[in-house]
C-alpha cells in the first residue's frame, strides 16, 4: 500500500509540481473560453446558413457541419499545426489548437442550435410574420430566446467536451494542464503529477456536470407541464 501511496499519490512530489500544474491549469481555462465562445458564435452562424440561406449557402453549411462532425480533432489539429504552414498558413500552438477546437465546437453546436430553432413553433413564425416583422427582429426578439432556453443544456454538455478536449493541445505544444503534468512527471520521474492534473480536471468540470443535470431536469419539468 505505502508503494502505491508512494508511486501515484506522493504528498512531496505534488507540492513541487504544483507550480507548473496550475500555470497549465490556466492555459487550459483560458483556451477552453475563447474556444467554446468561438464555437458558439461559429455554431450559430452555421445553423442560420443551414435553415435559411440561399441553397448554396445551405450546401456548404451542411458539408461542413458534416466533415467537421466526422473528423477526429487529434488530426485536425495536426493538420492545422504541421501540415498548414506548407501553404504558408502558421499560427502559434495556441492559435492552433484554438481554430481546431473551435472549428468542432462549431460544427456540434451548429445542429444543437438547428434542432432547438426547429422546435419552436411554427405559429411563432407565422404570427411574427403577420406582424411584419423583418428577419432580424423574429430572429432575435422571438424565435432565438425561444430556442436559447431549449438548446441550454446541449450546449453546455459540448462545452465541457471542448474543455476535456484541450487536453489534446498537448500534441502541438502547448503548455495546457495535461503536458505540464507530463512534464512534471519526466522531471520527477513519478507519475503523481498525472493524478494531480486528473484531480484539477475533476474539481473544474464536476460542477459543470452537476450544472448540466439541474439544467436538463429543470427544462424537462418545464415541457412536461
Amino acid at each position: 500500500m505505502s508503494i502505491l501511496i508512494d508511486t501515484f499519490f506522493n504528498i512531496e512530489v505534488l507540492e513541487r509540481s504544483m507550480p507548473l500544474l496550475l500555470k497549465g491549469l490556466w492555459v487550459t481555462i483560458r483556451l477552453g473560453i475563447v474556444s467554446i465562445l468561438a464555437g458558439l458564435a461559429g455554431g450559430l452562424i452555421l445553423a442560420l446558413l443551414r435553415l435559411y440561406a440561399i441553397w448554396p449557402l445551405q450546401f456548404l453549411a451542411r458539408i461542413y457541419i458534416d466533415i467537421f462532425r466526422s473528423l477526429p480533432l487529434l488530426v485536425l489539429l495536426v493538420i492545422v499545426y504541421y501540415a498548414l504552414p506548407f501553404i504558408g498558413i502558421r499560427m502559434s500552438p495556441f492559435w492552433s489548437a484554438m481554430c481546431a477546437l473551435s472549428m468542432v465546437s462549431a460544427a456540434y453546436n451548429a445542429e444543437v442550435f438547428r434542432a432547438g430553432i426547429e422546435a419552436v413553433p411554427a405559429g411563432q413564425f407565422e404570427a411574427s410574420e403577420a406582424l411584419g416583422l423583418r428577419y432580424g427582429q423574429l430572429m432575435m426578439d422571438v424565435i432565438l430566446p425561444q430556442a436559447i432556453k431549449i438548446v441550454i443544456p446541449p450546449l453546455t454538455n459540448n462545452s465541457i467536451n471542448v474543455i476535456k478536449d484541450t487536453a489534446l493541445a498537448s500534441v502541438v505544444a502547448m503548455p495546457d494542464l495535461l503536458k505540464q503534468a507530463t512534464q512534471a512527471q519526466a522531471l520527477t520521474a513519478n507519475p503523481s503529477p498525472l493524478i494531480g492534473a486528473a484531480v484539477i480536471y475533476i474539481l473544474l468540470l464536476w460542477p459543470l456536470v452537476l450544472a448540466v443535470g439541474r439544467l436538463e431536469r429543470r427544462f424537462g419539468q418545464g415541457k412536461r407541464t
